[in-house]
C-alpha cells in the first residue's frame, strides 16, 4: 500500500480569481478521487475482522496512557481492549462532529447566491463527510463496543455551531479546523510510523486523510480570503472565542473519555501522570493545533488579550521563525 499521503493545496488566495481557481480544482478532485464507505473498504475480508484482543490495538510507549506502569500492568487482552475502545470512541466523536459539520455546511451553502463556486464544493464535502460517518459507524458497530462519543454538554452546545454556518461562517470554519486539524495530525503521525496498524483502521485513516486534505484546504482558503473583509468587532469576536473552542475540543478528543475511565477504572493519578503532568503529552496537543494557530496569527486574530487565553488553555506556542 502506498505510503504517500495527500497534502493540502497551498495557494495564494488574495485575488478572487486565485480563490475561485482553487475551489474549482478541489471540486474536480472530489469527482476524480473520492471513496465510497462500502465499495472501497473490504469489511468482510477475514483479515479486516475486529478482534478486541488483537495486540495491534495495544497502545505503545509513544502514547501517554500506554507509557504508564498502570497500563503496562494490565493483562494483554485488557491492554488491547483499552486501545480499541479509544479508537472506537474517537470514531464516534468524529462522526458526531461531522454531523455538525455537514449541517453547518448546508446552512452556509443556503446563503450563497446562484453561480457561487463554493456551493458545489460545500456539497462535495457534505457527501464525502457522509461516507466518513458511515465508515466510522460501521467500525463502531463491528467492534461490539458502545461508546458515547462527545460529552453530553458538548453535544448540546454543538447545535449552536450549526447555525454559525449561516450567521458567522468565519467562526464556523475555525470550529471546523479545531475539530479536523488535531485528528488529521494524529492520523498522519500513525500512518507515517513504522508500527503495525490493523488493516481496517489503516484503510479508513488513508481514505479520511486523503479527502480531509481537500476539506482543510477549503476551510483555510475561505478564512484567508474572507476574514480580512470582516469588521473590527467581528475580528475581535474571533480572537476571543477561537482559543475557547480549540482548547475545549483538543482536550476532549486527545484524552480518554469519562466512560472509558469508569469502565477500566483508570486511576486519577494515572491520568494526571499521562496527560496533566506530562510535558510530551501537552506538547503533542500544541503540535496538533500548530496549523490552525499559525493561521490565526496570519489572519491577525491573535491579540495581546486573546494570547493569554491560548496560554491559559495550554495550546499556545510561539510561531517558528521563518
Amino acid at each position: 500500500m502506498s505510503t504517500v499521503l495527500d497534502t493540502e493545496q497551498a495557494t495564494d488566495v488574495g485575488s478572487a480569481d486565485a480563490y475561485e481557481s482553487l475551489i474549482a480544482r478541489l471540486s474536480q478532485q472530489s469527482v476524480v478521487k473520492h471513496f465510497d464507505a462500502y465499495a472501497d473498504v473490504p469489511w468482510d475480508d477475514p483479515d479486516y475482522r475486529i478482534d478486541p484482543a488483537d495486540p495491534r490495538w495495544e497502545l505503545d510507549d509513544d502514547d501517554p496512557l500506554g507509557a504508564t506502569d498502570w497500563y503496562k500492568a494490565q493483562a494483554q487482552e485488557v491492554r488491547a481492549r483499552i486501545g480499541l475502545h479509544g479508537i472506537v470512541n474517537a470514531m464516534k466523536t468524529g462522526l458526531q462532529f461531522e454531523s455538525v459539520l455537514k449541517r453547518g455546511l448546508l446552512e452556509y451553502a443556503s446563503t450563497l447566491p446562484n453561480g457561487a463556486p463554493e456551493f458545489r464544493y460545500a456539497y462535495h464535502e457534505v457527501i464525502e463527510e457522509a461516507h466518513h460517518s458511515l465508515m466510522f459507524q460501521e467500525f463502531v458497530n463491528r467492534s461490539t463496543l458502545d461508546p458515547p462519543g462527545m460529552p453530553k454538554l458538548m453535544q448540546i452546545g454543538s447545535r449552536g455551531v450549526v447555525k454559525l454556518g449561516r450567521r458567522f461562517p468565519a467562526l464556523f470554519f475555525l470550529f471546523v479546523l479545531g475539530g479536523e486539524d488535531p485528528i488529521d495530525y494524529v492520523q498522519r503521525q500513525e500512518l507515517r510510523s513504522s508500527k503495525g496498524i490493523h488493516p481496517l483502521l489503516e484503510r479508513i485513516m488513508r481514505i479520511h486523510v486523503t479527502e480531509e486534505a481537500r476539506h482543510l484546504s477549503f476551510a483555510r482558503s475561505y478564512l484567508k480570503r474572507h476574514v480580512p473583509e470582516l469588521s473590527w468587532a467581528k475580528r475581535q469576536m474571533l480572537a476571543v472565542r477561537v482559543p475557547f473552542i480549540l482548547g475545549t475540543m483538543a482536550g476532549t478528543m486527545l484524552r480518554p473519555s469519562s466512560e472509558m475511565v469508569r469502565r477500566y477504572r483508570i486511576p486519577k493519578s494515572v491520568l494526571e501522570e499521562a496527560f496533566d503532568d506530562n510535558p510530551q503529552a501537552r506538547q503533542f496537543v500544541r503540535d496538533s493545533l500548530r496549523k490552525v494557530r499559525n493561521l490565526c496569527v496570519e489572519l491577525g486574530i491573535v491579540t495581546l488579550v486573546s494570547k493569554r487565553l491560548w496560554k491559559a488553555f495550554g495550546i499556545w506556542d510561539e510561531p517558528a521563525a521563518a
